[in-house]
This record gives C-alpha cells, structure tokens and sequence, in this order.
C-alpha cells in the first residue's frame, strides 16, 4: 500500500515538473520570438534613417552646385538649400522611431518636389539671359552696320525691326505659388493646409533685358482653386477676340533689369486641391505653374 502511494505521489510530481517544463518553454520561445522582431524593426528604422539621411545630403549637394553658379536665383536656392540642412540636423538627432522616420521621408519628398521645379526654372533663367545677351550683341552688330548702307540694307533693317521686336519682349520665369497662415502678431507661415490658409502668395521673375522698352508693364494674374474656380477680383478683360478673366493686377516700374515680384491674395474657405496660377502679358500667357494645398 505505502509503494503504490508512493508511486502515486512520484508521478504527480512528474506530471507537475513537466507542465512547469513546458511552460518554462512556451515563455522562452515567446520572449525569443519578441527580442528577434523587436531586433528586425530596430534594424529595419536605422537602415530607413540613414536612407533619408543619405538622400538628404545628395539634395543639399544639388543645392551646393547650383548656388556656386552665382545665378539671379541664389536666394531662393540657398533658403531652400537651409531647409535641407535644418531637416538634416534634426533628423540626426532624432531617435529614429518609425512615425519620425515617416514625417521625415514625408517632408524629403516635399523638399526634393520643390528642388526639380526650382533647377528647371534655375536652368531656364540660364539659358534666357544666354539667349538675350546674343540677341542684344548681334542687333547692336547689325544696327551699326545699317547706318552706313541704309539704302542697300532695307529688306535686312526690316527683318532686323522685327528681331528686335521679339528679343524685346519680357521673359516672366520662376512662377510659385504658396499659401501662408497669418498669425494675430501679423507673422505668416508657410502652410500646405488648404484649412489653416489664410493667404495665397504669388511670386515671379521678370528676366533681365537690355533692349527692352523701361517703364511702367502690367501683369494680369490669375489663380484657379482646387475646384476649378477663378478666385480674387474675378475681372475681366478683352483683348482682340479674346476674353481674360482675372483675379488681379500687378503694375511694375521695369528698368531692364532682373526683378521679383511678390502679391498676396487674402480669402478664406480654401478648398483641397490643384491651384493653378497663370501670368498674362495683356492677352499672352507668359508663365504658369501649380500647387497643391491638402
């Protein structure tokens, strides 16, 4: 009797050290399974950190090469080059979690949108001054030529009037649209919010051209909201047959010479969407470009 106790005692311990066993097992292999996915995603953000890093650096170095060609567009390059590096520095010392990581690839993407759009119109300044200047060197060649042998070059001083006609009309480049929040101090910030804007900002290049005629030029532009709508003043204009409708005017005093022009239009409501901005030299479409506000 006392063996068959005992028998009955020792299997029950058996049976509780196997299930303290298995249980001892289940624990380790639940806590190795966590230690390893929890090493993958660790893994997995540094490698995401040093991929927006290393992006980041090839746009500011974009930035560095443009901005030492010393082009009429080296501010713009070089606040846009700053905010590069502002994002650089805090992406460095940032813990590298993956929602950070998110918002950093998020604003790289914005900043690297807004770098193709200011190289193009960075090379398109370039390649307009290239082309005025030879216009302008060879009509002076010309004009002096026509002096001598007015009566034997009429048909040239002709086709010269003409050229000269052409080379001297104004070259609008560098078109940006933006929207700003304004605060009770009076100070704006840059928003891509359509719910936080309080104002739409347009800003243009008028190249540098010597043969130009100087004085006072106006500007006809117009802004088309998200939902297809002409926002501002909503005027209109005829020129010939036809018919501009606008959302305001901006009158300059140009004196051959490079110039910016900024505007702000005030509104509220804005809606989500494609803005597009379109700059009219009287009824001619000289430059246009878009954003987008969320």
């Amino acid at each position: 009797m006392e063996n068959q106790k005992s028998s009955s005692s020792l299997k029950a311990v058996i049976a509780v050290l196997a299930i303290l066993l298995v249980g001892s097992l289940v624990y380790i292999y639940k806590m190795t399974s966590e230690a390893d996915t929890a090493k993958t995603e660790l893994n997995s953000t540094m490698t995401e950190k040093e991929s927006v890093m290393k992006d980041l650096q090839d746009l500011k170095s974009t930035y560095d090469a443009a901005i030492s060609e010393n082009t009429s567009m080296s501010d713009e390059l070089i606040q846009e080059r700053d905010k590069v590096v502002s994002l650089m520095s805090q992406l460095s010392k940032s813990k590298g979690d993956v929602a950070s990581l998110s918002k950093y690839r998020t604003q790289f993407n914005s900043l690297q949108a807004n770098m193709k759009v200011l190289m193009t119109e960075n090379e398109n300044l370039k390649l307009a001054n290239t082309t005025l200047t030879t216009q302008r060197d060879s009509t002076v060649v010309v004009l002096g030529e026509s002096r001598k042998n007015v009566e034997a070059l009429t048909g040239q001083n002709e086709e010269l009037s003409k050229a000269v006609e052409m080379g001297s009309k104004l070259t609008v480049l560098n078109t940006r649209g933006s929207a700003f929040k304004v605060r009770s101090s009076g100070k704006q910030i840059e928003t891509d919010k359509a719910s936080r804007a309080d104002v739409l900002r347009v800003s243009f290049t008028i190249a540098e051209n010597a043969i130009a005629k100087s004085g006072a030029k106006t500007f006809y532009v117009q802004v088309i909201d998200g939902k297809n709508n002409v926002m501002g003043d909503k005027n209109t204009e005829n020129f010939g047959e036809n018919t501009l409708t606008y959302s305001f005017v901006t009158n300059v005093e140009y004196e051959n010479k490079t110039m910016q022009v900024t505007k702000d239009l005030k509104g509220k409501d804005f809606v989500k969407g494609t803005y597009f901005i379109n700059i009219f030299d009287k009824g001619q479409l000289v430059s246009k470009t878009s954003f987008n506000l969320r």
